[in-house]
């Protein structure tokens, strides 16, 4: 194969930023959903700002906002953060196969930006390639391209939130959901192949409905990990 053939780092980081510029367009009315709800519960700009920035992962950052008070309650936020983002715990463990070859330093840039819709890019282009290879630089460009979207956008709904009101009652919030179910369309598999992910979403119903707090999350995940693996063991 010649080099010529090789895409540079520079065309994967712009493959991975054209790749997911439908979903940061998709980020925007939901970012702009809790940059105003920080603003009603008290938050100022900077402070919504730099939790975006800091902990890159939406589902939690709307359970810190829906907790927070004056003053907040921090033990209790950091705890149901933990729970809420113990996914990010599996989904970079499916990627140490691609990543186990690279330095450190290139591996923790790379999970900072993940977050599911990367993730969830970065393995549909896999099985979209050829020879199923990891690009890297597809993986940190999409990565990027998500992360300044929603730090943006989320900044953007806390400065205009108090002039348009809850935004919430347009219906932007349901954009959160969107996402996912598109993200789990490009990954499907068969009906065989969802199983675990029927568990997983029944086990967190379930828990959402009987306990208090973010345990559904958690539950919900191993429920349908440990179905995986006892499906894998029997196949």
């Amino acid at each position: 194969m010649s080099t010529a053939s090789v895409p540079s780092p520079v065309q994967e980081i712009k493959r991975g930023l054209i790749t997911a510029l439908p979903l940061m367009l998709s980020f925007i009315p939901f970012a702009m959903v809790l940059g105003a709800q920080a603003i009603q519960k008290g938050m100022s700009t900077g402070e919504i700002s730099l939790l975006t920035a800091l902990n890159f992962a939406g589902g939690s950052e709307f359970v810190a906002v829906n907790l927070w008070t004056s003053p907040p309650h921090l033990l209790l936020i950091a705890l149901m953060t933990l729970l809420v983002n113990s996914r990010h715990i599996l989904m970079s463990a499916a990627l140490t196969p691609y990543l186990s070859a690279l330095s450190k330093r290139k591996v923790l840039a790379s999970l900072f930006f993940m977050c599911d819709e990367s993730w969830a890019l970065t393995f549909t282009d896999i099985r979209k390639s050829p020879a199923q290879t990891f690009s890297y630089y597809f993986f940190l460009g999409s990565g990027v391209g998500l992360y300044l979207s929603w730090v943006g956008f989320t900044t953007l709904g806390a400065l205009i939130g108090p002039l348009i009101g809850d935004v919430s009652h347009y219906g932007f919030d349901m954009a959160f959901v969107a996402v996912f179910l598109v993200l789990i369309k490009g990954m499907w598999k068969g009906i065989k192949a969802a199983i675990p992910w029927v568990v997983s979403l029944l086990v967190a119903i379930v828990t959402y409905n009987l306990l208090p707090g973010a345990w559904y999350v958690l539950l919900g995940t191993l429920a349908g990990l440990a179905l995986a693996f006892i499906m894998a063991a029997y196949d």
